[in-house]
C-alpha cells in the first residue's frame, strides 16, 4: 500500500507507484471524492472532448449534403 504525508501548505507527492497505475504524467489532473464512509476515491482526468481540439487534421472541406447523402 503506498503512503504518502500531507505538508502543511496542504500539498502531498503522490507516489511513484501510484503515479505508474494512473498512468500520470506531470500536468495530469486528478479528481478526488470522499464517500460518506470517509474512503478517499481518487481519478486520473480523462481528455474532455475540448482537449481534443485541432489534434486531427482535416485534409479536404467536405460540404454538408455530402455528410448527408444517405447512399441510396
Amino acid at each position: 500500500m503506498a503512503e504518502s504525508t500531507v505538508t502543511s501548505k496542504g500539498q502531498t507527492t503522490v507516489p511513484a507507484e501510484v503515479r505508474a497505475a494512473l498512468k500520470a504524467k506531470p500536468g495530469t489532473r486528478l479528481r478526488w471524492h470522499v464517500t460518506p464512509d470517509g474512503d478517499v476515491i481518487v481519478r486520473a482526468k480523462s481528455l474532455s472532448i475540448l482537449d481534443l481540439a485541432g489534434s486531427v487534421k482535416a485534409d479536404r472541406h467536405v460540404d454538408i449534403e455530402d455528410m448527408n447523402f444517405s447512399g441510396s
